[in-house]
């Protein structure tokens, strides 16, 4: 038995996976195995994959659904979910095998945006920075298999925000959780204008009814966050981005708005269909 399955869900990922690949093979601790569950791609992802290593599965369904098939196909005690357009730092599999051993039953690995492509990405750089050690605003996707499965895995019929949704039931059954302090993720995919944004929003708004059913917790769909105001992230905020905090509010009022017209009309994506 090895002692980390890695799952990856994937569809038409084969511009990210590479970049995650070699972040996985740099790893300090090597004791894992690699499973690609992927959503019938029509590009070089299941390629890519298997000159990599992985093992490759393909299931129809959104991403809940294939994270869940890599949990029953992984052979190692512990689980990590993460997505094909991620970079990790080298430590963050060490780190995250010394919290649960250390008494954890899940871990949340500290998650930023690379700033580096657009202003868009710069701004979710600083919002996703806020989230950190919120307890709301974040999720654990490292997490021993048994705790996952007693959970109940995640909901197939959820693909907008049901991570949080696991994290919730992760805490709702007494998983105690522990956070990354030394190692992170890295999300290579956002977008890159507003365009991709608001697509990407009423996307994920068909689905956040569902959600929001399961949870009805308004901080998780409210624009307004109070981790934006919190005393060190202002102060880090304001001294290496003046305009960050006002551009993180607007961002999530463009995204909030966007959500509810892809809530309320079925409309084509062209980035999704």
């Amino acid at each position: 038995m090895v002692t980390v399955s890695i799952i990856i869900p994937t569809k038409n990922s084969e511009k990210t996976l590479p970049t995650l690949f070699k972040s996985l093979k740099k790893q300090s601790f090597k004791d894992f195995e690699v499973l690609v569950i992927d959503g019938f791609s029509r590009d070089k992802t299941v390629s890519i994959a298997k000159d990599n290593g992985a093992r490759v599965y393909t299931v129809e369904g959104e991403r809940s659904v294939q994270k869940n098939f890599g949990a029953l196909k992984a052979k190692g005690k512990y689980l990590y979910f993460i997505d094909s357009d991620f970079y990790l730092h080298s430590k963050t599999l060490e780190e995250c095998v010394n919290i649960v051993e250390r008494n954890h039953d899940a871990v949340v690995v500290l998650n930023i945006s690379d700033p580096r492509p657009s202003t868009v990405a710069k701004i979710r750089f600083f919002e996703r920075l806020s989230y950190y050690m919120s307890n709301i605003y974040e999720a654990a996707r490292f997490i021993k298999k048994e705790a996952f499965f007693k959970a109940g895995g995640f909901a197939e019929g959820l693909y907008a925000n049901e991570d949080y949704d696991l994290h919730l039931k992760l805490k709702r059954m007494g998983a105690k959780i522990g956070h990354t302090h030394e190692s992170f993720e890295i999300h290579l995919g956002e977008p890159t204008s507003i365009r991709e944004v608001i697509l990407k929003s009423m996307y994920y708004g068909r689905n956040i009814k569902q959600y929001f059913k399961r949870n009805p917790i308004i901080s998780h769909i409210s624009p307004i966050r109070f981790t934006y105001f919190k005393k060190e992230f202002v102060a880090y905020a304001v001294r290496k981005y003046p305009q960050s905090i006002i551009l993180i509010i607007l961002l999530k009022i463009v995204q909030f708005m966007a959500g509810l017209i892809g809530l309320m009309f079925k409309i084509r994506l062209p980035l999704y269909n």
